[in-house]
């Protein structure tokens, strides 16, 4: 964004501020009500944390540990949600910062803070996977109350966490094989009022790259993506990503834990001025380049790199050393992120190329 106070920005501060109003019109103007979440009664004032219970199947059930804090006068409802790839640990962390920070009495509204939603995989320390069913909790929503545990996992959030808010930031960071740099998905809904809102989330957030993505399923029954489950809802929602590679450095844990708070005060929960990023950084196409091979990845570049089309990003050779594949950049970008462990299976992810908006 070249130019902060654009005409085009005015207008999009114009319907973000008019999606904000009517939606902020069904809250209640006189006092705070108790708000209930799974088995949990929060009063007005109060913190309480618990579990929302994941019924087993035909596979073991589990718990999804969740706090709600609850503020004294009246506001939105937003949820922060973490571990859904669970082997991304700076989101996690910042969640329970979060809750260690903020006390309801100076809230207007109501946090929910989903701390880990993908416990099994935490306890496994399982990339990517969900160690009962061996599936992608982020490629399977809205979910199904009858199917594998992953599935069940994201029916119970869409029901209890997407359906009872008003807006949604989807956390991640690069996994425990993934070298990435810090950036925010802006997913475009088409809706130009919900749109606006998403872009200030994203720019409240101040990672300094931002993704232009226009590529999520409309279908709001394969929606597959959290974040794109509650958009499909019409429910602003953005996804961001701060961290790499499985650690847990402050850094990475204080973009996370800051971002949060200044979209809580976007959404006027908290009190202060919200800082929006102005030298936000757009990507307006991007492509993940997955490995066609089983073996070893090597990478030729790395995280933030500027590579040009046709240029050798990295190597995939087989069990034995020998070279299977040299795999190439399909346009002119930057590596948001690549592979920064050697194992490569076919079908898994090897690299993201964004390219930067002129």
């Amino acid at each position: 964004m070249r130019k902060f106070k654009s005409a085009g920005f005015f207008l999009l501060m114009v319907l973000a501020l008019g999606f904000f109003c009517h939606a902020a019109g069904s809250v209640s103007s006189s006092r705070q009500s108790t708000f209930v979440l799974g088995n949990l009664r929060v009063g007005p004032g109060q913190t309480a944390s618990g579990f929302l219970e994941v019924p087993p199947g035909r596979d073991p059930g589990t718990r999804i540990p969740v706090t709600v804090i609850n503020g004294n006068k009246p506001g939105r409802v937003l949820a922060a949600v973490a571990g859904v790839h669970p082997y991304e640990y700076p989101p996690i962390l910042a969640l329970y910062r979060i809750k260690e920070m903020l006390r309801p009495e100076e809230l207007s509204g109501t946090l929910i803070l989903v701390h880990i939603a993908n416990l099994p995989a935490f306890q496994k320390r399982t990339i990517y996977y969900n160690p009962y069913d061996w599936k992608n909790l982020n490629r399977v929503f809205p979910g199904d109350p009858a199917g594998t545990q992953s599935q069940r996992i994201a029916a119970v959030i869409t029901a209890e966490i997407i359906e009872k808010v008003d807006a949604l930031v989807d956390m991640h960071c690069g996994d425990g094989n993934e070298a990435l740099i810090p950036y925010t998905y802006w997913m475009i809904s088409g809706d130009r009022e919900l749109d606006a809102v998403t872009r200030d989330m994203a720019l409240a957030f101040g990672l300094k790259h931002i993704i232009i993505d226009s590529t999520r399923s409309q279908d709001i029954k394969e929606s597959k993506y959290l974040g794109n489950t509650a958009i499909l809802r019409k429910k602003p929602a953005i996804t961001t990503e701060s961290g790499y590679l499985g650690r847990v450095d402050e850094e990475a844990v204080s973009a996370n834990a800051n971002g949060l708070l200044n979209v809580m005060k976007y959404f006027r929960m908290l009190p202060g001025e919200v800082r929006f990023r102005h030298d936000a950084v757009w990507v307006d196409k991007y492509e993940v380049v997955y490995s066609n091979h089983d073996g070893l990845f090597y990478p030729r570049s790395g995280m933030g790199d500027y590579v040009k089309a046709g240029e050798v990003v990295g190597i995939i050779t087989d069990y034995h050393g020998n070279v299977l594949e040299e795999v190439k950049a399909a346009f002119t970008g930057m590596l948001l992120y690549i592979i920064g462990t050697p194992p490569c299976n076919r079908g898994e992810p090897l690299f993201e190329l964004g390219r930067i908006k002129e």
